[in-house]
């Protein structure tokens, strides 16, 4: 039987972090308010140990403190999620023994009960409030709701309770800050004289990162900590970080078991594959692949599952992207993992998940390359379409590829890293590059796959030049030329021995760069590949002018540019006018002339939403105003250059044109 007390609970000691929660929860329990509802009811809800009940007993009494309810607090604990809830009918008998009747004044039938609990309420003028805690269902409820608008109900739940009339407030974890001041709180209330949080910062925050900032969580770890009074917080860290499920290993597992269990079939399934969705966050689209579903039947099981708390709907732009909590998402792990028929279901829905990856960025990859003239690509309509889905989904395809490592994803994952390439040089993702072209390579390695093999070493080749490392780039074309040659493959061999120049060029040896991008436009002269033929003859140019010999350098962009409007590539044709104008400004001091060929590329690169290239062009417009003596106009596109490099998120960049624009004042 449940008791309702008219003394409040205590708050849990140590409670924290929740400032923001208690702003917004705070002023609606005021019975002074003014409210649109019938009666002002609050239900606060979040996962399982999130600290529902912890704040709800802090605001309510800060309130009793204000003397917002003079006619008394009542507060029942529905054990809503234990095998035996307590029901509507258990708890208004309850309520009335903490309302002073029981025994004889009792009445025999439900009905009596529940009448002479709301002529109560109805006759007591005084504000009253109401803390009904850890409900499940809204029919535990429901039937306790005063009749009058002058109490106050407050509720909690693992569920968002969307029946009631009531203002949601929905809890997340807490924040890194307040995370780590829990666990200080929490050694320091058993012996003021611990401080180990304050002697080991970094492994504080580390151990709040492995415990997903949760609550429960967090003080069953800083009592694991008490107990080990005299061993570092950093020894408990390295326990967690082995451990094979988190939330055995801090005690949570049973939360999230029970909320499992009460989950109807097809949400179980759907929450467990989401487990090992390669991150933590998914589209809609990729959700429905993992549990092979279409999405409109896949759409309103997440919300299910977020009306539980289980997964937390994030809002932007066209779709709904959804996320796992870490621990929820360890969970859901590690009861694929203790089940082989649940495993087998799982490596399934892994299967499903690269090739819905794979056949959408081999769309939007279609979509990046098309040129006028060539077959117009089906699922993106335009360029701008195909890079913000490569964005939503940048972190599980990052993440997928590296599924290369295992057999049975290898060959799909390699496919997948030869999709992202052109994507993440266009962001300049050189770090995810490298992370991905490295996996790529070992795995098709391993598999004799020569052809994947070489397709890594370029691209990973690119990578590293990108980031300063043109050695290894030298290392790494080289490698990839070498195994294109040896396959017999003409067309990669042309393209890696391209690449080479641009890595030679980076160390200085520009002769040797020049040889190698003359052997590249020969063999694409030869292959009838123009539009490679002009990437060879821009990247030539650029050896050229490095080595000194300026005419011959004019004559190869020249030829460049010609051959971009020949088929159709207003973004090359944007790099060759900047090339172009590069090599007329500082190796023949023509500077009107490179002025009108910046123009023309920043044109272009604007078409494009290259923001980072507009930025170079920028920067150059700059230069060749203040070679002109018009500081004016060089400080006006320095700014514009700050600005598109902010927006191509380089920073080191934009400040460089910031720095120069404010020497200009």
């Amino acid at each position: 039987m449940p008791v309702a007390t008219a003394a409040l609970p205590a708050v849990p000691a140590g409670f924290t972090g929740r400032d923001e929660d208690l702003a917004r929860l705070y002023p609606v329990l005021d019975p002074a308010a003014e409210s649109e509802l019938p009666v002002v009811i609050c239900a606060v809800s979040g996962l399982g140990g999130i600290g529902k009940t912890s704040l709800a007993l802090c605001a309510a009494h800060q309130a009793v403190r204000d003397g917002w309810f003079p006619g008394g607090t009542l507060f029942v604990d529905f054990r809503g999620y234990d095998e035996d809830p307590v029901t509507a009918d258990q708890a208004v008998v309850a309520l009335l023994d903490g309302m002073g009747v029981r025994g004889a004044d009792l009445p025999q039938t439900v009905a009596g009960q529940y009448g002479l609990y709301r002529r109560l309420l109805a006759g007591e003028q005084r504000p009253m409030l109401l803390l009904l805690d850890n409900a499940s269902d809204p029919g535990q409820v429901m039937p306790l709701v005063p009749g009058t608008d002058h109490h106050r109900v407050l509720v909690t739940s693992r569920d968002r309770l969307t029946e009631l009339d009531a203002q949601l407030i929905d809890l997340d974890v807490l924040n890194a800050e307040d995370a780590a001041d829990l666990i200080d709180r929490s050694l320091r209330l058993s012996d003021r004289a611990d401080d180990r949080a304050t002697r080991e910062p970094e492994a504080v925050s580390e151990l709040a990162t492995l415990c997903g900032r949760h609550p429960l969580a967090l003080r069953i770890t800083a009592g694991m900590l008490r107990k080990r009074r005299h061993r570092s917080v950093v020894s408990l860290v390295n326990e967690l970080r082995g451990a094979e499920d988190v939330t055995a290993a801090v005690g949570i597992r049973p939360v999230f078991e029970a909320a499992y269990r009460q989950l109807p079939s097809e949400q179980a399934k759907l929450l467990r594959l989401l487990a090992l969705a390669p991150a933590t966050e998914v589209g809609s689209e990729t959700a429905a692949a993992m549990a092979d579903l279409g999405v409109d039947r896949t759409f309103p099981l997440l919300e299910e599952l977020a009306a539980a708390h289980l997964v937390t709907p994030v809002p932007g732009g066209a779709d709904v992207r959804w996320r796992l909590h870490d621990l929820v998402r360890a969970f859901g792990v590690g009861v694929v993992k203790g089940d082989a028929g649940l495993w087998e279901e799982g490596e399934a829905a892994r299967e499903r998940v690269l090739e819905f990856y794979l056949w959408w960025a081999d769309a939007a990859d279609d979509r990046l390359r098309w040129l006028p003239g060539m077959p117009v690509p089906e699922r993106f309509a335009d360029r701008v379409g195909a890079l913000a889905w490569f964005d939503g989904e940048r972190a599980g395809l990052v993440a997928a590829v590296q599924w290369a490592r295992e057999e049975r994803y290898a060959d799909t994952a390699v496919r997948l890293s030869q999709r992202l390439s052109d994507y993440l040089d266009w962001r300049r993702s050189f770090d995810d590059k490298i992370t991905v072209c490295g996996v790529a390579r070992e795995a098709a390695h391993l598999a004799g796959n020569q052809v994947g093999e070489a397709t890594a070493w370029n691209n990973l080749g690119n990578a590293l030049r990108e980031t300063g490392q043109a050695e290894e780039a030298i290392d790494a074309h080289t490698r990839a030329r070498d195994l294109f040659q040896a396959i017999g493959d003409r067309h990669r061999e042309a393209s890696t021995w391209d690449n080479l120049g641009n890595a030679l060029q980076e160390a200085g040896q520009a002769e040797e760069a020049v040889d190698a991008h003359t052997r590249a436009r020969d063999l694409f002269q030869a292959i009838g590949d123009r539009l490679r033929e002009a990437i060879a003859w821009g990247n030539l140019g650029i050896a050229l002018r490095q080595a000194g010999r300026a005419g011959e350098a004019i004559d190869a962009h020249t030829r460049a540019r010609d051959l971009y409007q020949a088929v159709g590539d207003r973004y090359g044709e944007a790099m060759a006018w900047n090339n172009l104008g590069a090599t007329l400004l500082r190796a023949t001091g023509r500077v009107e002339k490179a002025i009108e060929a910046y123009e023309k590329a920043l044109e272009g690169y604007r078409e494009f939403d290259d923001w980072y290239r507009a930025g170079q062009t920028l920067s150059n417009l700059a230069r060749a105003h203040q070679q002109a003596a018009r500081p004016a106009e060089a400080r006006t596109h320095y700014l514009q250059a700050a600005d598109a490099y902010t927006r191509a998120n380089a920073p080191a960049e934009a400040a460089e044109a910031q720095s120069d624009a404010d020497a200009l004042t």
